[in-house]
């Protein structure tokens, strides 16, 4: 298996406090009810209707804040949309405060549209470990808590073997300098879609200063080493 050069990712402790921390509580109660994915409606804030993106494969990954997550994944060619939501948990229908005050045992994810036929599972892994610290329990940069942690989900078996065998390729490698990978191989049940506000975080709020030192500096990290890997636009 062909390894990615992966550069550690770990976010310095800097200025900013935590993902969680960044948005008024009285946000919260504006947002609408999440439901299970399988029967949720994209809604404004996502650019492609569901019929349009029900063509495309779905991949699962959650490595920390989900504003930087997506905004790393929304990157790279034949990615087609990213969806900021939760995952990993039993509980139904997660509200944001729920999960960033540990009242639930989901992370913050997102769903992964893209064509298969501009880039595969295989690479998309390759993202998600190349985008983030997998040897961080529990956390990643400054943002701590189970909500944060690193789970690569899997649908099929063959997608299982792709993921356990890139963690070994890495192992191997000692990529990590011996630190032991705390990635989640989990397989996939449910995503629930965050609310709206959390959608396009970065775009749409630039002068945050979580953004501007903890989600734009990973953003041109990723940039930095993966550059065959982004779209033309955001090079």
């Amino acid at each position: 298996m062909k390894l990615v050069q992966i550069t550690v990712l770990a976010c310095a402790t800097l200025l900013a406090t935590s993902c969680q921390s960044k948005v008024k509580k009285n946000t919260l109660s504006e947002n609408t009810e999440n439901t299970e994915i399988v029967n949720e409606e994209v809604d404004e804030a996502v650019k492609l209707s569901a019929q349009q993106l029900s063509k495309y494969e779905t991949a699962y990954f959650a490595s920390g804040c989900f504003w930087c997550v997506e905004a790393i994944f929304e990157s790279v060619k034949g990615v087609k949309e990213v969806i900021s939501g939760y995952a990993g948990g039993k509980q139904k229908n997660p509200t944001y405060e729920d999960v960033g005050y540990g009242k639930t045992d989901h992370a913050e994810a997102v769903e992964v549209y893209y064509d298969p036929k501009e880039i595969s599972f295989t690479e998309l892994v390759q993202v998600f470990f190349g985008s983030h610290d997998p040897t961080q329990l529990n956390g990643q940069g400054p943002d701590r808590g189970r909500q944060y942690r690193s789970i690569a989900f899997y649908k099929t078996d063959e997608q299982k073997k792709i993921i356990e065998g890139y963690m070994q390729a890495l192992t191997n490698q000692n990529v990590y300098g011996g630190h032991p990978i705390t990635t989640e191989v989990t397989p996939f049940t449910v995503f629930y879609k965050a609310e709206s506000y959390h959608q396009d975080y970065e775009k749409n709020n630039p002068n945050n200063s979580y953004i501007k030192n903890v989600s734009i500096p990973r953003l041109n990290r990723f940039k930095e080493s993966f550059g065959d890997y982004l779209k033309k636009s955001v090079h």
